[in-house]
């Protein structure tokens, strides 16, 4: 991925934030499922990104997590050499957090090719945050080169994880709630999946573990994460697929050996 990628998808996120910001205090909600929530701003923002994406790569897919576009072409899916480049796109990631005016909420734009996400940018609007990362060129913090924090104990390392929409109190993702809070300095759910996997980058959290998100949710954040040189795997340690983001993300190989045990 080029520079021209780059500086189109962190104008797009930008656009898109205009959008939340601008409805922050007067938007629209309703559920789409139980306690799952959307806004107009969301759609608002995803209108805005697509325009600014579509318009400068023309040809390329697109994923977003509203109006009925989450999945990818086939092609796309399976890595087919002829396969578009596909962005993905979470227009407003945290939208729990917006509806009740807390921040940590973001917007993410993902770029898939060749078979990988190549590209990651998610812009907090109110934190004024924006991070990016292109496959093999690390990631940035407002042009901060970020770098995971390097612990190595369980004991010592401050965790994020997320739930899903309308949990039970015996799910196993409860469980492993539970078996990691005991065993961690302390562990927080913050409503973001993009920005906690930003945080891990830039060694504010130490790991991070989703079983429920989705596609659009990851994407960015994944190859942020990445590129700071955070451990990548599926939440039991098989290899992470990025289409059916279940994952754990950890500061390192020893961590990320810890979490896998606790969760898998």
């Amino acid at each position: 991925m080029d520079q021209q990628h780059l500086e189109v998808a962190v104008a797009a996120a930008k656009a898109g934030a205009v959008e939340l910001m601008a409805r922050r205090d007067d938007r629209v909600v309703r559920e789409k499922a139980p306690k799952d929530l959307v806004t107009d701003a969301d759609l608002a923002s995803q209108k805005a990104v697509r325009k600014i994406l579509m318009e400068a790569f023309s040809g390329y897919a697109f994923v977003g997590e509203e109006d009925g576009e989450n999945e990818p072409p086939d092609a796309v899916r399976l890595g087919q050499h002829d396969a578009p480049p596909c962005w993905v796109v979470d227009p407003l990631d945290g939208t729990v957090n917006y509806v009740h005016r807390l921040q940590s909420f973001a917007v993410s734009i993902g770029l898939y090719a060749a078979g990988k996400m190549r590209l990651g940018v998610i812009y907090d609007p109110v934190c004024d945050e924006m991070f990016t990362a292109v496959d093999g060129g690390g990631a940035f913090v407002n042009g901060r080169s970020m770098h995971v924090s390097g612990q190595q104990d369980l004991h010592d390392s401050m965790m994020a994880c997320s739930f899903p929409a309308g949990v039970k109190g015996d799910s196993p993702d409860v469980a492993r709630f539970v078996r990691v809070l005991e065993k961690t300095r302390a562990l927080r759910r913050l409503g973001s999946c993009a920005l906690n996997l930003c945080y891990v980058a830039d060694g504010r959290l130490d790991g991070y573990w989703a079983t429920c998100v989705h596609s659009w949710d990851a994407a960015a954040g994944i190859v942020i994460a990445r590129e700071s040189g955070a451990s990548v795997t599926a939440y039991d340690g098989s290899e992470f697929d990025d289409w059916k983001p279940r994952f754990c993300v950890s500061s390192s190989p020893e961590l990320q050996r810890s979490l896998i045990e606790l969760l898998a």
